[in-house]
């Protein structure tokens, strides 16, 4: 085992050796991991977390995140990988490491995660693009095997036809419950046959989506599929979450009922900021952070206080600024805050206390946090 700093948090590592390699798509590829007994305890996860792994990448040690592909039934790890271009760290993950070999694999992280209800009638609908499907996957697998009266439906955007990950996958399980199971494929590089699965998923095919295939319900005559949606998952760039999150929640959904997973760095927020804040000057801020104290003055409150921080060069934890990774968490000892809209904390971390530095305005003259209390 191996202890490290990541992402502003003590991260535990251990040995794990790589027991299946596999080349999915020209840029993609699989790895699933043995794990010993004496580690199962550690490894075990939620379907729709992730993993980070630490490896040596052009001389460097490097630590990338990746998403599960297995579900917690299946008692393995399988991440899928996506290999951006050849002189990337993936590419040297997928070019340096084989079958036998082991990797440093952190225990499960990660909240893109669902409260399971095997006894509930539920419709669950999907949006993915790309390396996006992964913890999909997961969830699909997991709900399908744990929930008899769950419905799924799942629209995958690709750019074509050859870069469609786990389609395999994907259509053997809607063979196995086609009765709840129902899968859309769209291609924006690609012709079809159908015109309706061309082009990217966003805001004006959702609305197609609603209209032509989540439109009549056997089960219930008087409503729409899309009126008995329970929860909608999205993962892929932040853009394209950005626009399916605004629109599901335009058509009715509410915000708490859609949840995402972010692919990439993205420092916008995900819903527009509805509230107008009085404006304070000089906000003194003090921190805590890796057993280090600092204090610093913040010009206003016109923006999020992890974005300030930032701005004067502090190294302080974050990897998404959009609140949905919670790197930026830490504890409000002084001072007020408005915590805007997150997909992270849960109502009960918000009494403790708990706030994303990223989503957070100033609205005291001083201002305490706690990043070491996490």
């Amino acid at each position: 085992m191996e202890q490290q700093i990541y992402k502003g948090k003590l991260t535990q590592f251990h040995w794990l050796k790589i027991a299946k390699k596999e080349e999915l798509t020209k840029n993609t590829f699989s790895l699933e991991f043995e794990i010993p007994e004496s580690l199962e305890e550690n490894f075990t996860f939620e379907a729709g977390q992730f993993v980070s792994i630490k490896f040596q990448s052009h001389g460097k040690e490097v630590i990338n995140d990746y998403s599960m592909t297995s579900a917690p039934f299946e008692k393995k790890i399988s991440l899928g990988i996506k290999i951006n271009s050849s002189e990337g760290t993936p590419s040297e993950l997928f070019k340096n490491y084989n079958e036998g070999d082991h990797l440093l694999v952190s225990e499960p992280a990660g909240r893109f995660t669902l409260v399971s209800k095997p006894s509930e009638f539920r419709t669950i609908i999907a949006f993915a693009a790309g390396i996006g499907i992964t913890p999909i996957l997961s969830h699909f697998k997991n709900i399908l095997h744990n929930e008899p009266r769950t419905r799924l439906f799942l629209f995958f955007g690709n750019k074509n036809s050859e870069e469609l990950i786990y389609r395999d996958v994907l259509d053997n399980l809607a063979r196995t419950y086609g009765d709840r199971l129902q899968l859309f494929y769209f291609f924006s590089q690609e012709k079809t046959p159908d015109q309706f699965f061309y082009g990217r998923l966003d805001a004006k095919k959702l609305n197609l989506i609603i209209n032509q295939i989540l439109h009549l319900d056997d089960t219930d005559e008087e409503s729409t599929i899309w009126d008995a949606v329970d929860g909608v998952l999205i993962c892929g760039k932040g853009e394209m979450i950005k626009t399916l999150a605004n629109a599901c929640y335009h058509h009715g959904i509410p915000k708490k009922n859609i949840h995402f997973e972010l692919f990439e760095a993205f420092n916008d927020d995900i819903y527009p900021i509805e509230k107008e804040f009085p404006l304070i000057e000089n906000v003194e801020i003090d921190f805590k952070m890796l057993g280090q104290s600092y204090h610093t003055e913040l010009p206003d409150n016109r923006e999020k206080i992890l974005q300030q921080l930032l701005a004067q060069k502090f190294s302080v934890p974050y990897s998404c600024k959009s609140g949905i990774c919670g790197s930026c968490e830490c504890y409000l000892e002084e001072g007020q805050v408005e915590l805007l809209e997150n997909e992270y904390l849960t109502e009960k971390e918000e009494l403790q206390g708990k706030i994303l530095a990223c989503m957070s305005i100033a609205k005291t003259k001083k201002i305490k946090l706690n990043f070491d209390l996490i």
